[in-house]
């Protein structure tokens, strides 16, 4: 069985699939659908790990980020 994730949302009791999604499954196939739903929860979580997050980084931690791109020397 193949699978393909992606996010959508439920409008009028209809999922819309992307239509490069679509056009790679045929007409007529028997397809097994689950949905995740984001809950409250999870939404209120994740915004306080970034809340968190962004807290804690002080600017000094700005030089860091110049790294990120810089070739490794050896």
């Amino acid at each position: 069985m193949k699978a393909f994730e992606v996010e959508s949302r439920l409008t009028k009791n209809e999922i819309q699939i992307p239509p490069d999604l679509a056009s790679q499954i045929p007409d007529g196939s028997e397809v097994r659908v689950i949905l995740l739903l984001r809950s409250r929860e999870e939404e209120t979580w994740g915004q306080q790990s970034l809340d968190s997050f962004a807290t804690a980084y002080a600017d000094e931690d700005a030089i860091y980020e110049g790294l990120i791109n810089e070739p490794l020397s050896r």
